[in-house]
């Protein structure tokens, strides 16, 4: 699912002048820096300030659209109950899934791993003699590296999803789950679409770069070999899947070509049908504030002298499955309302956490998937509970944020530094003389000491933003034995 990113209305004269933040990657076996990247990102402070209020304006929408529905916690309350029996179920409703699809004329694969995926997939492909494959937005073949793996084998990959396509064309990774190119400006894309499709790189009309889009991408969806889809939900009780999108890229790229493979995580099954009321209320509004997507597609079958393929992928859910801290993530129908409400997401933009899922989301899955490569993500949150309070399946997400930088910080997964930092204020916070003269220092120092010792390299937070007014009075502690201990309740007579 995803809107055209380029249309979103912002002053490209003065983007122009400045040029889309590129955060560097890590390398291959190193942790990824988001403090880092996300500096690099605030140093470009007009894509700053339009990915935050982007960002943020989708919360907006979010909220406006969840005051119209009355039953809106009943049906949040529903979507988890509904993925809490299926996940406990598991098993038993990917088999009923698996059966009714064979059932249904469809070839259904089962992919332990992200190389198992990508290995069955290229030989459905060499079987059939592709080389020229169409596919829709899907955030589980980003996590399988699929189209670079595709890439190695010389089949040729064309996102058909508008944002997809923008980031595959700049080289770059999705930033969103569901606007992948919401960080970039219009400037940007014409500046992209100059570079790779040869339009006009002064003109960054939306309506003009969509189109030239639609024009360059016609012709490859009229001549592939084969089309992918992934799928937000699989029914377990009728073997079919749900694909929803606002451009209508799913509905081409399973019925142009004649060969259709999906992508389908285990944890996207849902028992019945009839479940799909509850989670099609849910998905778009959370999303973007829309009552719909444009197209909400149904695939049950191969069409008529057609082949259909579905490869069903664990890739670590089943291990994540048995953990009863994180088990819970699974129920995630990709949103982005997490992402969309997060102060530090909306701030540092997504390609700053170096990895498929960012944002909250990233900061629960993606420790999952490499400890030690995304140990700094859980420490990229405020621990504020908004994320938690959007999810529109009621995933605990905060508390699994500091789950998560409890088990990293017992496996030795996080930096000496930190960890010694953390250890030292952890000593101090629990002992109240020591953290009372601790803020007694503080407060004297901020007070007097000049600018260039508050505001240099070891203090991140007073590079984008300044530090706060010292109070007049120290700390609430000192407020409180002044104004309110063994004072006397005027209204009552007793003392506090």
């Amino acid at each position: 699912m995803s809107t055209p990113d380029p249309s979103q209305t912002q002053n490209s004269a003065e983007a122009v002048r400045e040029a889309q933040p590129k955060p560097a990657k890590a390398r291959p076996g190193q942790r990824v820096n988001h403090a880092s990247a996300a500096r690099e990102f605030l140093q470009s402070p007009i894509h700053a300030q339009s990915h935050d209020e982007r960002v943020w304006a989708m919360r907006q929408r979010r909220d406006a659209a969840a005051e119209t529905i009355p039953e809106w916690e009943e049906l949040r309350d529903l979507a988890s109950q509904i993925k809490t029996h299926a996940l406990t179920h598991l098993d038993e409703y990917l088999e009923q899934f698996a059966d009714n699809a064979a059932a249904n004329g469809v070839h259904v694969h089962w992919a332990g791993d992200a190389a198992d995926h990508n290995r069955i997939v290229h030989e459905i492909f060499a079987d059939h003699g592709v080389k020229k494959v169409i596919k829709s937005k899907s955030m589980l073949m980003e996590e399988c590296g699929f189209r670079h793996y595709m890439e190695g084998v010389g089949i040729d990959i064309v996102e058909t999803d508008l944002g997809e396509r923008i980031q595959q064309l700049d080289a770059e990774d999705p930033s969103h789950v569901v606007v992948p190119a919401v960080h970039k400006m219009r400037s940007d894309v014409s500046q992209v679409f100059a570079k790779t499709l040869g339009s006009d790189p002064d003109n960054d009309d939306a309506h003009y770069l969509t189109e030239q889009q639609r024009q360059a991408t016609r012709p490859l969806i009229l001549d592939a070999d084969a089309g992918m889809t992934g799928a937000n939900f699989a029914v377990a009780e009728t073997g079919g899947f749900v694909v929803c999108t606002n451009e209508g890229n799913a509905d081409l790229s399973a019925n142009v070509p004649n060969l259709h493979v999906a992508s389908i995580g285990i944890e996207k099954i849902v028992p019945k049908l009839s479940d799909l009321g509850v989670f099609i209320r849910l998905l778009s509004r959370s999303a973007l504030g829309s009552p719909i997507t444009q197209y909400t597609s149904h695939f049950r079958a191969p069409k008529p002298g057609g082949e259909m393929h579905i490869v069903l992928v664990d890739n670590g859910r089943s291990k994540r499955l048995a953990d009863e801290r994180f088990w819970s993530s699974l129920k995630c129908i990709r949103c982005g309302a997490c992402m969309n409400t997060c102060p530090v997401f909306r701030r540092s933009g997504g390609l700053s956490y170096g990895a498929t899922y960012t944002g909250p989301l990233g900061l629960i899955l993606d420790p999952s998937i490499d400890a030690y490569r995304y140990s700094n993500l859980p420490f990229a949150s405020t621990l504020n509970g908004s994320c938690t309070n959007v999810c529109p399946v009621k995933i605990n997400i905060h508390e699994q944020i500091f789950e998560w930088r409890q088990v990293l910080a017992e496996d030795d997964m996080i930096p000496w530094t930190k960890k010694s930092t953390l250890a030292a204020a952890g000593r101090t916070l629990a002992s109240p003389r020591a953290y009372r003269a601790a803020i007694k220092s503080a407060h004297s120092a901020l007070k007097h000491l000049p600018d260039w010792a508050l505001y240099n390299k070891l203090n991140a937070w007073g590079e984008v933003r300044d530090l706060p007014d010292v109070p007049a009075e120290g700390s609430f502690h000192d407020w409180y034995r002044q104004h309110r201990l063994n004072k006397e309740d005027p209204a009552t007579g007793d003392r506090e």
